[in-house]
């Protein structure tokens, strides 16, 4: 007889595991879509994290994915899974928002490549999530929507913007979700939430049919309970790999821990501001990593990187500026904007050229300066915010007893300068402050590198039980 599992227990399963039961049919599609939809009935209320709920076609689609499992015809491990899109994904026939006032009626016509690629995966979606409004900042507190709570301290942001499909998937509301990082959106939140957050390298996933931020930026990526689940996801997501690069496969990852691995600790930038709290954790957790792996712990020079990344956000503000504009949607419609979407606008829409061309060479210096220091490392660990998250409401925040500085400022600084480079990165779960909030460790890769970027996570997630624990959302 098979066991029936209680909903905490189905909704907390990872997808490698939720796999393999649909397989021995020991659960049911339907079974995983109706304890994700009872989390998110009693919990969203609270979390705030999806916009849209789409529990009948849900539904619908898990009772389709029961018949074609029951024939054999699965087309992936994410046949059956429940998973939920962030809100600037295109998806055809249902509201797409970008968590602002003006697409608050948009109905696309066609998917985001994302979506078309999880849909063919045989992925169910569960519905849309909550964001920052157009992608444009970091912690998911939206003037039109309503800002997303934190699940493990609801009074508590989530980050941003992807903080809804990072909430989500943190309360056991879907098994993985999709996100946008164009400065640190899935890994920022990933980090605060205390689940796993991947950026690829830069062009690894089309952004085809999401709503842009900044194009040249901008990277599509999971969020998930589990590097293995990350790694999945991202396998279903991909688009063209450079020649001689193999295709991810989350099978191989433990064969792709080399022994003679190499971790980078960073001389400059990373380590130069941070919560002494968080950098504990941090400093734990590599020092957990490097006995996992046996690995050679030797510094890496990172030199000119706050120059850089400062000069190259002017490129991120002009390219959001030129899209809005060219869309018609600024300044005709400015008093529809938030106030701090409005103001990023006006200050690209006002930036000078020299500024834009200065900002484009700071770039290139930025990823020659990565692609260095991975001449002596395969990976470079980092936190993934200097700070633990901050309470809903709060602007500003003082660091390890330094100058008061801006919440928005402090979240992106350990993982903007990656989105200038393009290389790939992820967030991993690897503890909480004395407080109780997630900390992330951030690993750092060389392009193409996701194989080797994820193993070397999963020797970390293998080494700790940080991805058993749950917020307490009753």
């Amino acid at each position: 007889m098979t066991k029936r599992r209680s909903e905490a227990e189905l909704a907390f399963l990872s997808i490698e595991e939720a796999a393999r039961l649909l397989r021995r049919r020991e659960v049911s599609p339907v079974e995983l879509v109706e304890a994700a939809l009872q989390r998110i009935d009693r919990a969203n209320s609270r979390v705030n994290a999806f916009l849209t709920v789409l529990a009948e076609p849900a539904l619908r689609q898990a009772r389709a994915a029961e018949r074609e499992l029951r024939r054999g015809r699965a087309s992936s491990l994410l046949h059956g899974i429940p998973i939920a899109l962030k809100d600037n994904f295109y998806t055809r026939g249902i509201r797409t928002t970008a968590g602002s006032k003006i697409l608050a009626d948009l109905i696309p016509k066609t998917n985001s490549d994302a979506a078309e690629r999880l849909s063919s995966a045989g992925a169910i979606l569960l519905g849309k999530t909550n964001m920052h409004e157009f992608a444009y900042g970091i912690t998911s507190e939206n003037p039109h929507y309503g800002p997303v709570h934190n699940p493990w301290a609801l009074e508590r942001i989530s980050g941003g913007s992807s903080g809804g499909s990072a909430a989500a998937v943190a309360a056991g509301m879907c098994f993985a979700a999709t996100g946008t990082d164009t400065g640190g959106s899935i890994r920022v939140p990933a980090s605060l939430c205390g689940v796993v957050g991947l950026k690829p390298t830069y062009g690894l996933v089309s952004v085809a049919g999401t709503v842009p931020l900044a194009p040249g930026f901008d990277h599509v990526g999971p969020l998930a309970r589990s590097v293995t689940d990350a790694c999945i996801v991202l396998e279903a997501i991909a688009g063209t790999y450079p020649k001689g690069v193999p295709r991810l496969d989350h099978r191989a990852l433990r064969k792709n821990r080399s022994r003679r691995i190499r971790i980078g600790w960073p001389r400059e930038y990373y380590f130069e501001r941070i919560d002494p709290d968080v950098r504990r954790v941090v400093e734990r957790a590599a020092q957990t990593l490097a006995k996992a792996l046996n690995a050679r712990v030797a510094e890496v020079p990172l030199s000119g990187l706050q120059e850089g990344v400062e000069a190259a956000t002017n490129v991120i503000v002009a390219e959001a500026s030129y899209y809005h504009e060219t869309q018609g949607y600024f300044p005709a419609r400015a008093a529809e904007y938030g106030d701090d979407v409005r103001g990023h606008l006006e200050w690209g829409a006002k930036l000078r050229a020299v500024d834009y061309m200065r900002g484009l060479e700071k770039k290139r210096e930025v990823e020659a300066a990565f692609d260095a220091a991975f001449e002596s490392a395969d990976a470079i660990v980092a936190p993934s915010t200097p700070i633990a998250a901050a309470k809903i409401g709060d602007t500003a925040v003082r660091v390890a007893g330094k100058r008061e500085s801006s919440v928005r400022a402090e979240l992106l600084r350990m993982t903007r300068p990656v989105n200038v480079s393009g290389h790939p990165a992820v967030s991993i779960p690897c503890g909480f402050t004395p407080a109780g909030l997630p900390v992330g460790l951030q690993l750092i890769g060389p392009k193409w590198g996701e194989a080797k970027l994820l193993a070397i996570a999963l020797a970390y997630e293998d080494a700790t039980d940080w991805r058993a624990l749950h917020p307490e959302l009753q």
